[in-house]
């Protein structure tokens, strides 16, 4: 059978085309051109130059050809150098040049011409060779007015792309102007509070700038003034500028949406006159919302030495924001969100109060705020009964939205490139995996004993963690490698507001159980833990210098949360210095023996997970727990988990006896029960991989 037809390829029109044109055109004017010189010559003495009768002037060579235009009733006569030497001044002709000389003259009837033209040939006057021809003069207009039209044209199309005309977003005439986006109220891409999962606590901090916006005058009568602007400050992906077009949506006023970079130009002063003409347009729509992106990109903090790595330009833009925020002109009805993801350079003058009043924290999600996540991405997605959304959320910790868009995403592509109807629990899980820890690599070369060597680290990373109390819940062992490392180790790390120093020693120590096991079951050590050692010494290192958990060195902090880091000194001594090596040593060493000691205890247990994970490559916690037994301690998530499940349950029942029963503590029981579950949410850590 033919295959379908293939898609015909569309030609797009491109300038470049009528540059092209224009530059074949004038290399035609001056590399084709006939190079001729003509002049024009009334009948008489075009007769005596084309058929002298004067013996003396007779030169039958003086004529080369003669053209009879029979449609515009013309007769041009082609001159030899010497005839032409003769008519032309020296300035206009000159032989040996290649040009090419010709007169012409009208004539009437061109019968009449060219019974002429026999009497002259049969008298001997005439002899060169004639030529009619019907001349047109489209091709003459062409060469005449062509290189005019074309300037024209020319002249239209750049000064159109330098007013900004053609669509191309502004030229050089508008340089100055603003180049916002202006999202109207009735708009088709409306975004409203509905449409923004978790961050409740930054919702309801920034429903106050909504109510500011649908009912002002329930603020001014009571002397107070509307906030100027509002600062979302969080990591990247997490939602700050979704959360200002709700707010835009929600309030159903304008929206005009900018970059910071938007604000940069090549030309000096743009930044600024760009600043002025957007504020001119907030103030012509108000009451508005301004949202600038990014603007770290304009509001870095200005340089104490002007001569030392300033910029004059951005600088300028920024103290011309301030002074449009300063309140100098009226700006009633305007308020400036702005999201930046770097809020420590920003400039002090800036985030004072009255130009950004309020700053508003955008956290990375929490455990139950990943849950909603979840599901407003999972709506668009089909997937079936396997899938637990529970799960999906303990583990990813410490992703954004957008990672989580990302992973329901991936998930689906999973599961389509296995033409599977719906997405599984597997297909999200697999998804997890490659966005974490890399795509696997199965074609990497490894021997028997590189394999058992990975398979004795991965174990002793599983054997301790699974026989600690602060240590994170395994879910897989893997030792297929994949992205840059040979094995793998997930976990389920607990989300903690408060670290315990017991908590910090039993992750050091597993995560030297890696390098252990291999000391101890191989004799031998490997690189294959440098990730691990990079992390302890940093740990230790932390605990040293910034918790205060040195016995040598109690309650001293040496983290300097202004961000200038103390510069290219420290604020320690070299004998303190010292004694903060020796007690990162100390801990690191004490944690290296207390993971040789377990690893001993179960030495069996480890040699024959080592033995599942060669055999099969991956393993899970059902395996460790055949070989183990269950885990004495209950991971802090599944409690919380647990009493939301509890809470939910009661309310359920106290519903169902609504009828018989008041009634009335029924709702108090059940708030105060999610309450105290949502309490044990903790801020996210950084997914391990071992």
């Amino acid at each position: 059978m033919p295959g379908p037809n293939p898609k015909k390829r569309q030609i797009k029109f491109s300038m470049f085309w009528m540059y092209a044109i224009i530059l074949l055109f004038l290399a035609g004017i001056f590399y084709l051109d006939d190079n001729t010189i003509e002049k024009e010559e009334n009948y008489t003495e075009f007769e005596n130059l084309v058929a002298p009768d004067d013996s003396a002037r007779h030169n039958l060579s003086g004529i080369t050809k003669l053209v009879i235009d029979t449609k515009k009733g013309r007769a041009t006569a082609y001159l030899s150098d010497s005839l032409a030497s003769a008519i032309f001044p020296a300035s206009q002709f000159t032989p040996g040049r290649s040009q090419e000389p010709k007169i012409w003259t009208k004539i009437g009837d061109v019968g009449e011409f060219q019974r002429e033209i026999k009497g002259w040939k049969s008298s001997g006057r005439f002899n060169a060779p004639v030529q009619y021809e019907e001349g047109s003069s489209i091709g003459t207009y062409i060469w005449s007015f062509g290189p005019i039209v074309l300037l024209i044209v020319f002249w239209i199309l750049i000064m159109r792309r330098m007013s900004g005309r053609d669509g191309s977003g502004g030229g050089v005439f508008s340089v100055g102007k603003s180049k916002a986006q202006i999202f109207d109220k009735d708009g088709p891409n409306k975004v409203t509070f509905k449409d923004v999962a978790g961050l409740s606590e930054a919702k309801t901090e920034i429903e106050e700038i909504v109510e500011f916006l649908k009912n002002p005058q329930r603020y001014t009568d009571l002397g107070g003034k509307i906030p100027k602007g509002a600062l979302l400050v969080g990591p990247p992906g997490t939602g700050k500028t979704l959360l200002a077009k709700a707010v835009a949506g929600e309030a159903n006023v304008p929206f005009f949406s900018m970059s910071g970079s938007d604000f940069v130009e090549m030309f000096v002063g743009v930044g600024a006159s760009r600043v002025r003409d957007l504020f001119r347009q907030a103030k012509e729509k108000a009451p508005c919302i301004v949202f600038i992106d990014e603007i770290d990109a304009v509001g870095r903090a200005r340089g104490k030495n002007p001569n030392m790595g300033a910029n004059d330009e951005r600088e300028n833009t920024l103290n011309q924001l301030l002074t449009e925020m300063d309140g100098f002109g009226s700006n009633s009805g305007v308020i400036i969100l702005a999201a930046t993801n770097r809020a420590d350079i920003l400039d002090k003058a800036l985030m004072r109060a009255g130009r950004f009043d309020r700053q508003i924290y955008v956290e990375l999600p929490d455990l139950n705020d990943r849950v909603a996540i979840f599901k407003v991405h999972l709506k668009k997605i089909k997937i079936d009964d396997s899938v637990d959304i529970e799960l999906l959320a303990r583990q990813t910790p410490g992703f954004s939205g957008a990672d989580i868009a990302n992973v329901c995403n991936e998930a689906a592509l999973i599961a389509a490139r296995h033409n599977k109807k719906s997405v599984e629990k597997q297909d999200f899980i697999d998804a997890v995996d490659r966005i974490v820890g890399g795509l696997e690599k199965r074609s990497k070369i490894t021997t028997d004993e590189e394999k058992r060597s990975i398979a004795i680290h991965e174990a002793g990373h599983a054997t301790i963690s699974w026989h600690l109390r602060y240590a994170n819940p395994l879910i897989k062992v893997t030792i297929v490698p994949r992205g840059k490392a040979l094995g793998a180790a997930w976990y389920l790390p607990e989300e903690r507001q408060i670290t315990p120093s017991q908590a910090l020693l039993d992750e050091m120590c597993a995560t030297l159980g890696g390098r252990a096991a291999e000391e101890l079951f191989l004799g031998r050590i490997s690189t294959g833990a440098v990730n691990d050692l990079e992390r302890v010494t940093k740990q230790a290192y932390a605990m040293v210098v910034y918790y205060g958990m040195s016995d040598r060195l109690p309650n001293l902090c040496y983290y300097d949360s202004t961000g200038s880091d103390y510069g290219f000194s420290k604020p320690y001594s070299g004998e303190r210095a010292r004694i903060i090596d020796e007690e990162v040593s100390r801990i690191i060493s004490e944690q290296y023996e207390r993971a040789k000691q377990i690893l001993s205890e179960h030495s069996e247990g480890l040699t024959e997970l080592a033995g599942v994970l060669i055999s099969r490559e991956v393993i899970f916690t059902e395996d460790v727990e055949k070989i183990f037994g269950k885990r004495q301690w209950t991971s802090r998530t599944d409690e919380i988990l647990a009493a939301r499940e509890a809470a939910d349950k009661k309310a359920a029942e106290d519903k169902k006896d609504e009828p018989e029963n008041d009634g009335s503590d029924t709702g108090a029981e059940a708030s105060s029960g999610t309450a105290s579950s949502n309490d044990g949410v903790e801020d996210v850590e950084a997914t391990e991989i071992k």
